[in-house]
């Protein structure tokens, strides 16, 4: 099982992971960061596969997954 960490300071919030994401493991969140857009969050832990399809869409490397 593989595990999707978000680094929040470096997220935009756009959107990029969680629509490439094919096992719908994230979401946008509520949490904001101090730049004032909301953080993506995983919503679906336990369904990643670890294919680190989200970490190579991210514009800003704000994705880590390890496996």
């Amino acid at each position: 099982m593989a595990k999707v960490e978000i680094v929040a300071e470096r997220c935009k919030s756009c959107g990029y992971c969680v629509k490439f994401c094919p096992k719908n493991v994230l979401a946008i969140g509520t949490k904001v960061n101090s730049k004032g857009y909301e953080v993506v969050e995983s919503v679906n832990a336990d369904s990643c596969v670890g294919c680190c399809i989200c970490a190579r869409m991210c514009p800003d490397g704000a994705i880590e997954v390890y496996k």
